[in-house]
């Protein structure tokens, strides 16, 4: 591994909390923590005594949170592709903690990821809101916007909107959210031990580039937030100034105060009024930084839309796509030829805004309907509201991680009907195949197949 730079070392030397020989060491490759975190909507006992790995300590600031003894292949586990966990620094957790003391997951919220790929601060957010809350999520680099639609599709929700744009569109929905989620681009420092290739590139230009970047980032999503509304900050640097200088800058300029959390001590992080960080000699974690921030007074007026529930389906299209999913109180809307299941204040958001922001994804996409057939998207194969009488296939794991591959699966033909058919392992969902007279159509999409 290359050697950590001097620079950074030598800034970090005064700092609460340091000591460079314990930094050094922790950097070792032997060191390495992972750590996931389970879908609530997903994981039950029986599923949990399924994993291919064994959960050992929990994360003590994240209620679904672990740590594994050693890295799996995460890529040969069909629960994963079913979306029963994200794998996620133990770090980037903690936001859970921030949101949890702040807010109030009984009421309705609506809550921005503004840097939201590849979406495990997303997911995360989308195991706290209840059923009618809103998350948008918002990546401006296309190729990671659809990692994390994604990512999002597998949580099983149809409560969130994934937007790829600039984030100076939101500036323009003034005191829209309850809370923004900020975890900015940042020079990376904190995930060295992860990311070693990054250790060369790093230098103070990259930090003094990455602090005026925050800055605007921060100055674009600043309207959009409610007064008494929550903002949290976040990175994965070490540098001061692309965090507590960036908390000072937002606490004088811009009408916020700073909320502590409640922190235990043998958590090993490091905490001020401007901030919490983590070292990995003293977490288990890799480097992060996180502040917590309540706007405080509110110039703007309140931009909230009255909700209306409005579908453009015809009955006769809602009577073929009902068989497959649990509409609920959601409903179900048509988008350029496909059909999505949102929630009231998802669908009121996409009719809002359709024409200002580019969607990449609303709620779930159901599928298609073409000549009087239901075609189904991967994402209902992903949704927690697809219709218990669909009917499905549970593969033992040779054919699972065949099916995943997109090589024959064995299907005995005459045990099952001809048609559409859900494919699980272990009772979780993982894809579409239709059952023809002499052959089986795997409709796992290309981009998502495992490839040796």
């Amino acid at each position: 591994m290359p050697k950590l730079p001097k620079e950074l070392l030598n800034i970090l030397t005064n700092l609460e909390g340091f000591n460079e020989r314990e930094f050094v060491d922790a950097h070792e490759p032997e060191n390495k923590v992972t750590s996931i975190r389970l879908n609530p909507f997903k994981i039950d006992e029986e599923t949990k005594n399924n994993l291919t790995f064994r959960l050992t300590d929990s994360v003590p600031w994240n209620e679904n949170g672990y740590y594994l003894e050693t890295r799996p292949s995460f890529t040969y586990d069909p629960l994963f592709h079913a979306g029963c966990y994200y794998v996620q620094e133990a770090g980037s957790m903690f936001i859970e903690l921030a949101l949890k003391h702040t807010l109030d997951f009984n009421k309705p919220l609506k809550i921005l990821d503004a840097c939201a790929a590849p979406g495990g601060k997303s997911t995360l957010i989308n195991s706290l809101i209840n059923e009618n809350s809103l998350l948008v999520s918002n990546e401006f680099i296309k190729s990671r916007a659809d990692v994390l639609s994604y990512n999002l599709s597998k949580w099983g929700t149809c409560n969130s909107i994934v937007t790829n744009s600039d984030t100076k569109k939101f500036s323009s929905l003034t005191s829209y959210f309850d809370a923004i989620v900020v975890d900015a681009p940042c020079s990376g420092s904190g995930l060295f031990r992860k990311q070693p290739e990054a250790i060369d590139q790093w230098n103070l230009g990259m930090v003094q580039s990455c602090n005026l970047r925050q800055k605007t980032i921060l100055k674009d999503l600043i309207p959009a937030v409610k007064e008494d509304g929550i903002l949290i900050y976040s990175t994965c640097s070490y540098s001061i100034e692309e965090n507590e200088e960036i908390v000072k800058w937002l606490i004088n300029e811009f009408n916020f105060e700073y909320v502590p959390l409640p922190i235990k001590k043998e958590w090993g992080i490091i905490s001020t009024n401007l901030g919490s960080r983590f070292y990995p000699h003293l977490s288990k974690s890799e480097g992060f930084f996180c502040a917590t921030l309540k706007k405080i007074k509110n110039k703007n007026i309140n931009s909230s839309r009255e909700q209306k529930k409005t579908t453009n389906l015809t009955s006769k299209e809602i009577e073929i796509i009902k068989p497959f999913v649990n509409i609920l109180d959601n409903l179900v809307l048509k988008k350029n030829n496909n059909y999505h299941l949102l929630n009231l204040v998802a669908q009121t958001f996409l009719n809002t805004y359709d024409k200002y922001f580019y969607f990449k994804k609303a709620g779930t996409v159901l599928g298609e309907i073409k000549n009087k057939d239901f075609i189904p998207n991967h994402e209902l194969a992903l949704s927690n509201n697809i219709s218990s009488n669909v009917p499905t296939i549970d593969l033992n794991i040779t054919d699972t991680i065949c099916f995943l591959k997109k090589m024959p699966i064995k299907i005995e033909n005459n045990e099952v009907n001809k048609g559409l058919h859900l494919i699980s392992y272990n009772k979780k969902s993982i894809g579409w195949v239709k059952i023809l007279p002499k052959r089986i159509n795997n409709y796992l999409p290309n981009e998502l197949r495992i490839i040796n």
